[in-house]
């Protein structure tokens, strides 16, 4: 039989498909969301929309982070899902005058568990610096001042790219990078990655120039035209694969890198983060939890009582 509780909910996902355009996929989450939603209900006795009470949806929060007989427990992703779902039919009933209160406004979707950043071993990264640049050609030259500067100064790809040989200041040891939102900020440049700068521009830079167009590009590539990020993210990969390194790489991993070495060696994590150029010090103190887990793995092989 139909309740007023079924029949909300089905007015809300015609009005996702219909009024809001959600996509087929989407529509069907939500739809499957809800459905286990209305049953949960429907197993308090609540028949109405204007009997749910916050404690309802906390409720049903729980059980789907721990799961019955019919349903395995929900990772936090899933579940904070399935709450977004719950509180846009809230919002929708409060909308259409079905209650007098969104009662899902306090329940906040689970938050999933911080991903840590990958970082290599300092030996991986110098195993791809060295692989970057043994064939010595006016290239090779090229990709190992370009990986040296990735790690040595932790820049994004697109930052790296974006270098004029005019933002290099090979006296002083910095770098002018080009941020997200037009953000600037200098950053120092360490001995191995100016070496390897010097040794591209003396060397090797003035092979690749174009004599039709001179760029002011730092990273050149064959044709004398600045560097693409996608071919800079090539080059990574095949000096990954000659220094065999299992796992994959991306200039992002020498960035993660870059933040996990430096803590690591004991830099505060408000220097690390003016050097990343993140906005706020939180973005950055995902990378100490890195540290944690190397200082947990170390203590549990190195203490004599740390386990049984």
């Amino acid at each position: 039989m139909s309740t007023d509780l079924d029949r909300a909910v089905l007015d809300y996902l015609s009005h996702l498909g219909v009024e809001r355009g959600l996509a087929d996929n989407t529509l069907h989450s939500y739809r499957r969301d809800l459905r286990r939603y209305t049953a949960h209900l429907h197993g308090r006795g609540i028949e109405t929309p204007g009997a749910i009470a916050e404690t309802d949806v906390l409720g049903f929060l729980g059980a789907l982070r721990t799961g019955d007989s019919e349903h395995p427990a929900l990772g936090a992703a899933s579940a904070a899902r399935a709450v977004v779902a719950v509180r846009g039919f809230h919002r929708f009933c409060l909308r259409e005058h079905l209650v007098a209160t969104d009662v899902s406004a306090a329940v906040k979707p689970p938050r999933p568990a911080a991903r840590l950043p990958k970082a290599l071993p300092l030996s991986d990264v110098e195993a791809i610096l060295a692989a970057s640049g043994e064939a010595g050609t006016s290239l090779a030259k090229r990709d190992r001042a370009l990986l040296e500067v990735l790690y040595g100064t932790g820049a994004r790809i697109s930052e790296a790219v974006g270098l004029d040989v005019d933002d290099l200041d090979r006296t002083e040891g910095t770098a002018l990078l080009r941020g997200k939102g037009g953000k600037q900020r200098l950053v120092p440049v360490g001995s191995f990655a100016l070496a390897a700068v010097d040794d591209y521009l003396t060397v090797a830079r003035p092979t690749l120039v174009s004599a039709k167009a001179a760029s002011p590009a730092m990273f050149l590539n064959a044709r004398g035209g600045r560097l693409s990020r996608q071919s800079a993210w090539t080059v990574l990969a095949k000096a990954a694969k000659r220094a065999g390194i299992a796992t994959e790489v991306s200039p992002h991993t020498l960035r993660h890198s870059f933040a996990t070495h430096l803590l690591d060696g004991g830099a505060d994590v408000r220097v690390v983060q003016e050097l990343l150029g993140h906005a706020s010090v939180t973005t950055t103190q995902v990378y100490t939890l890195v540290t944690v887990e190397k200082l947990r793995e170390i203590y549990a092989t190195a203490h004599p009582r740390a386990s049984r």
